[in-house]
C-alpha cells in the first residue's frame, strides 16, 4: 500500500482564490472561504480514510455478490467523494448564492450516500466495522463543518430560473 496516493485530493490553496477577491472587499469573503476551507481539508481526511479502508478491502464475492460488484461499488463512493471535493472547491470560485447552494445540495446528496453505503458494506463484510464507524464519525464532522459553512452563505440579487432557491 502506497501511503502517498491514499489522498489523491489537491492541497487546499488560498491563491487559487485570490483572482476573485475584489480589491477591498476581500474582508467580506472572508468567514465563507475560511469555513469552506476546514469543510475541504475535513473532507481530505474522509478521502484518505475511504482509501485505506478501501485498500484493505474483502473483495471476494459474498451474499450473492461479485468481486466485480464491490470493485464498481467502490468506484461509484470513491467518485462521489472526489465530486464533492470538487463542489467544494468549485462553491469559491464564483462566490454567487446559486451556485453556492447547488453545490451544497449537490455536496450533502453525495456525503449522505457515502454515509450510507458504509453501512451497507460493513453489513455486508466488505470492509472492517471499526473503520467504517470512524468513517462515519468523521462524516458527522463533516456534516457539523457544512453546516456552519452554509450558514455564511448570502443571498445575491441573481434570481434561480428553475425557482429552487429562492
Amino acid at each position: 500500500m502506497n501511503l502517498d496516493s491514499l489522498n489523491d485530493l489537491p492541497d487546499w490553496d488560498d491563491d487559487d482564490f485570490s483572482k476573485f477577491d475584489e480589491e477591498g472587499e476581500d474582508w467580506k469573503l472572508k468567514p465563507t472561504r475560511e469555513a469552506c476551507k476546514l469543510l475541504y481539508k475535513q473532507w481530505q481526511q474522509i478521502v484518505l480514510m475511504l482509501n485505506g479502508a478501501f485498500e484493505s478491502m474483502n473483495t471476494e464475492g459474498q451474499n450473492n455478490f461479485s468481486k466485480e460488484y464491490w470493485e464498481d461499488y467502490k468506484g461509484v463512493i470513491l467518485g462521489d467523494a472526489f465530486q464533492v471535493a470538487v463542489k467544494i472547491k468549485s462553491s469559491e470560485a464564483g462566490e454567487l448564492y446559486i451556485i453556492r447552494m447547488e453545490n451544497a445540495s449537490i455536496i450533502r446528496k453525495n456525503a449522505q450516500f457515502i454515509a450510507s453505503s458504509i453501512l451497507v458494506m460493513i453489513k455486508e463484510n466488505q470492509i472492517n466495522k471499526e473503520h467504517g464507524e470512524v468513517i462515519r464519525a468523521e462524516i458527522d464532522k463533516f456534516r457539523a463543518l457544512f453546516k456552519k459553512w452554509v450558514s455564511t452563505f448570502v443571498r445575491d440579487e441573481f434570481e434561480d430560473e428553475w425557482g429552487l432557491f429562492i
